[in-house]
C-alpha cells in the first residue's frame, strides 16, 4: 500500500483570500517542517506565489488551467513528476467541488484538512445571486474563515448561515489586518434568566446554540411556542417539539426540533401548537448521534398558530 500523502485542500472564490492562506500557513506556521511539497493552482487571483521562496521551504507551484484538465490523469503524472510527501490544492472557484471530493486521487492522497475562504463583505450577495455555488463551496469544509470583517460584521448572521449549511464546520473571523476576532458571540437572550424565553425571532439561534454548545444548557429552563412532531410511528414517550425554519429562501425551509421525553406524549396531537416550559438535560441520543439537549417538560399548554410559522436563522 502506498504511504499516505497529506492533501490540504483551500476553496473559496476568486480573491477571497486562499493564496495569502496558503502562504500564511506555509510560512508563518512553518507548516510540514520542510517535508517535500506541491502547490497546485487552479487559477490565477490577484496575490501571486514567490517560486523562489517557495523554494526555500521544499515547495514546488503546479498549475492546472481548466476544469477539463483537472483529472485522475493530470493528478498522477503531477505525482509521478514530483513525488510530494504532501499537497497544498488551491481549487478553483468556479469549478464543481464534485471533481476533487468526489473524485478519485492518485493513490495514497488523503483530503486530511478543507478550508474555505470567504469574503465576508460580498458573502450575503453571492449567497443571494450564487447560492448553490456558495453551498458546494462550504458543504464539506472544516473550517470556514470569513476575512475582512470588522467591528460591524454581523458575525452571528455569517455563523448561522453557515452552520445551517455545514454543521460541523469551525468557523474563523480574520479582521482586515490579519489578526484573528476571538471576541465571544452575544445572543440576542439571556441565558442565566431563571426560565429562558424564546420569542420566535429568538428560536432558530438558540436552536442552533444549543445544538452547538448543548453543555452551557444543562440544567436550564426553557419556554417557546413549537409545533409538535408526533406521528402515530414515533417511540413511545417521545415527541418533537420545534419549528419550521428558513436560511435564505423558501426551498431551505426545514424543521428544527429537540427530542423531548414525555410520558403522556400521546396526549400531543400531531402538527399541533403549544407553549412548552421545559428543563434541558444534556443526553447521548442516537437521533443526534451523540450527546445533545433532551427536553423534560414542566408545563405544556394549547396555543394558537401564529401568523407567521416560519422562524429565521438571520
Amino acid at each position: 500500500m502506498a504511504e499516505e500523502i497529506p492533501v490540504y485542500l483551500f476553496s473559496g472564490f476568486m480573491d477571497s483570500g486562499k493564496t495569502s492562506l496558503v502562504q500564511e500557513t506555509l510560512f508563518e506556521n512553518n507548516f510540514g517542517d520542510g517535508a517535500k511539497g506541491i502547490i497546485i493552482m487552479c487559477e490565477d487571483g490577484e496575490k501571486e506565489y514567490d517560486e523562489a521562496k517557495l523554494a526555500t521551504i521544499n515547495i514546488k507551484l503546479v498549475t492546472i488551467d481548466s476544469e477539463e484538465e483537472f483529472t485522475l490523469e493530470k493528478l498522477n503524472e503531477i505525482n509521478r513528476s514530483y513525488l510530494p510527501e504532501q499537497v497544498f490544492i488551491e481549487y478553483n472557484g468556479t469549478w464543481g467541488m464534485d471533481k476533487i471530493l468526489d473524485a478519485p486521487l492518485p493513490e495514497g492522497w488523503t483530503i486530511v484538512q478543507h478550508l474555505t475562504t470567504v469574503d465576508s463583505t460580498t458573502f450575503d450577495l453571492y449567497m443571494n445571486n450564487m447560492r448553490a455555488m456558495m453551498q458546494e463551496q462550504v458543504f464539506a469544509s472544516d473550517v470556514v474563515i470569513f476575512n475582512r470583517t470588522d467591528d460591524d460584521t454581523d458575525r452571528g448572521h455569517l455563523r448561522r448561515t453557515i452552520k445551517n449549511i455545514n454543521r460541523k464546520a469551525q468557523i474563523v473571523y480574520e479582521r482586515k489586518d490579519g489578526t484573528i476576532d476571538e471576541r465571544p458571540e452575544e445572543l440576542p437572550f439571556d441565558i442565566n434568566q431563571d426560565v429562558i424565553e424564546l420569542s420566535d425571532a429568538d428560536y432558530a439561534i438558540w436552536y442552533m446554540d444549543a445544538m452547538e454548545n448543548y453543555k452551557k444548557y444543562e440544567g436550564k429552563t426553557v419556554k417557546f411556542l413549537a409545533l409538535c412532531y408526533n406521528p402515530d410511528n414515533l417511540k413511545k414517550g417521545i415527541f418533537v417539539p420545534g419549528r419550521f425554519a428558513m436560511t435564505c429562501c423558501i426551498e431551505d425551509v426545514q424543521f428544527i426540533g429537540f427530542k423531548c421525553k414525555y410520558d403522556r406524549e400521546n396526549e400531543i396531537a400531531h402538527k399541533s401548537w403549544i407553549n412548552i416550559e421545559a428543563k434541558i438535560h444534556v443526553e447521548f441520543a442516537r437521533e443526534y448521534k451523540g450527546k445533545g439537549p433532551v427536553l423534560y417538560p414542566i408545563s405544556i399548554t394549547p396555543a394558537q398558530k401564529p401568523e407567521d410559522e416560519l422562524v429565521y436563522f438571520s
